[in-house]
Formats: C-alpha cells, sequence, structure tokens
C-alpha cells in the first residue's frame, strides 16, 4: 500500500467522516476545520484518486474510500514501528509508557488487550 502524506490523511478523515461526501463539502470542512482553499482540497482528492484510495463518482463529484480507517491505521502504525524502532514492539510500547503517568485501569486495559492476543 502507497504511503499516505498528513495532508492526504486530513483529507481521508473528513471521507471517513462523512462518505459519502460530495469534493465541495470536503473542501467546506477542510476550509473550516484546517483552513485550506478549494484548490488544495481538490488537488488532494485528485491524488488520493489516483493513488486508489478514494472513488470519485458524478453527479456532484461524490467522494467514497476504498480502503478503511483501520487499514491506513495498521500500515501508518507498521510504518512508524519499522522506521523508529527496528521493528520492535517492546521497544514502541517502552517508548510510549515511558512518557505519561497510566492510571490503574489503563493499565489494566492494556494487560486485557496483551493477553487477549
Amino acid at each position: 500500500m502507497q504511503k499516505l502524506f498528513d495532508s492526504e490523511i486530513k483529507v481521508m478523515d473528513i471521507i471517513w467522516s462523512n462518505e459519502p461526501v460530495s469534493a465541495k463539502q470536503i473542501s467546506l470542512i477542510a476550509a473550516d476545520t484546517i483552513g485550506w482553499n478549494k484548490n488544495t482540497t481538490y488537488t488532494i482528492i485528485k491524488k488520493l484518486q489516483s493513488k486508489g484510495f478514494v472513488q470519485r463518482s458524478d453527479p456532484g463529484f461524490v467522494c467514497t474510500s476504498l480502503v478503511s480507517r483501520d487499514e491506513i491505521q495498521r500500515t501508518e502504525t507498521r510504518s512508524l514501528l519499522d522506521k523508529l524502532f527496528g521493528g520492535s514492539r517492546k521497544a514502541l510500547f517502552s517508548a510510549l509508557l515511558g512518557d505519561e503517568e497510566l492510571s490503574s485501569e489503563e493499565i489494566g486495559e492494556l494487560r486485557r488487550m496483551i493477553e487477549e492476543r
């Protein structure tokens, strides 16, 4: 799967949260939430379409995702894990847990997640 740039992920988030959604509506949401102009948003939609992440149909240039948020999260997490932690989940968790105090509830939830795996 091709990598998504931050700007593309922002547009995908808008699509996932509102689909099916017109390109015009995406541009209005992006203007309100990110401050982008219509041309910037349309350019990113076209890039997403050419990469195979988004399908755009007429009338109204209605956009729907061709990949799920979950698929992208898994791909991006794997990329981060490989790039910054040499593929080590232990190193990733150590970095995540080293900066923050966790409540006993959060620790219990993490234990359950690990045990269910």
